[in-house]
């Protein structure tokens, strides 16, 4: 069988095997995603306690981002005076059953002097922390830049869009919340409550940052007001300050 071939193709030739060689590559992206989340679906979401209305294809961070994932955390962060501090407790919450009462949930970033806090899943957070770093070294410890191009690497990212925390980070100027839906919030009084006791221990530093505690003092009142209140806290308490 003998097929003759062009020795040459002309550019119209040329044009429409591209556009093919684009429809192929689109068409394998399309179907590597709904491969992957069918994948998640069976061998995750259906084998867990997680419960899922109708059968559908969901995102992963849509269908696993539940009240339980949550629980077991409460992180609070300050400024008064020249002192910036993070603290948090130290359960790690599964439903109704307490995992481990002293877990680290706050880290500093020595050389940048930049502060954080996390709520949700420790891995995803643990990695979120990791990118923080790596931003902070990019664009010369500006914690604010840094908090924007993590929050929309998180937000557009097909991987790490699937991360579940919430952070709180600081230094010694600002305040900032970043969560994965991109958003980047500096509170005004540069008080922050994140966590399923988050709003106990935010309710608490708003009314003791009016004494004469010190910022430590007042950040370790607020996580303990917050563990006699909420279930999944405790006072096993770590800080961190700058």
């Amino acid at each position: 069988l003998y097929l003759p071939f062009p020795s040459k193709l002309t550019e119209t030739e040329i044009l429409v095997s591209l556009v093919f060689l684009e429809i192929f590559a689109f068409l394998f992206i399309i179907l590597s995603e709904l491969i992957f989340d069918i994948y998640i679906i069976n061998y995750f979401i259906n084998k867990s306690d997680i419960a899922i209305e109708e059968i559908k294809l969901i995102s992963t961070y849509n269908a696993m981002n539940t009240a339980e994932k949550w629980h077991g955390t409460t992180i609070v962060l300050l400024r008064k005076g020249n002192e910036t501090v993070v603290a948090g407790d130290g359960q790690v919450s599964l439903g109704n059953t307490v995992l481990k009462s002293k877990a680290k949930k706050v880290r500093k970033i020595e050389s940048r002097g930049v502060i954080a806090g996390f709520a949700g899943s420790t891995a995803d957070a643990l990695t979120l922390f990791e990118r923080l770093e790596a931003k902070l070294e990019k664009h010369a410890g500006n914690l604010q830049r840094a908090a924007v191009e993590l929050a929309k690497d998180w937000r557009s990212d097909k991987f790490l869009r699937r991360l579940e925390a919430l952070m709180a980070v600081a230094d010694k100027k600002h305040s900032f919340i970043i969560s994965g839906t991109g958003d980047v919030l500096e509170p005004e009084d540069g008080i922050i409550g994140i966590g399923s006791g988050g709003n106990y221990a935010l309710a608490a530093a708003k009314v003791l940052i009016e004494t004469d505690m010190k910022a430590e003092e007042i950040a370790r009142k607020s996580i303990k007001v917050a563990s006699d209140i909420c279930v999944f806290t405790n006072n096993n308490i770590t800080v961190e300050k700058v």
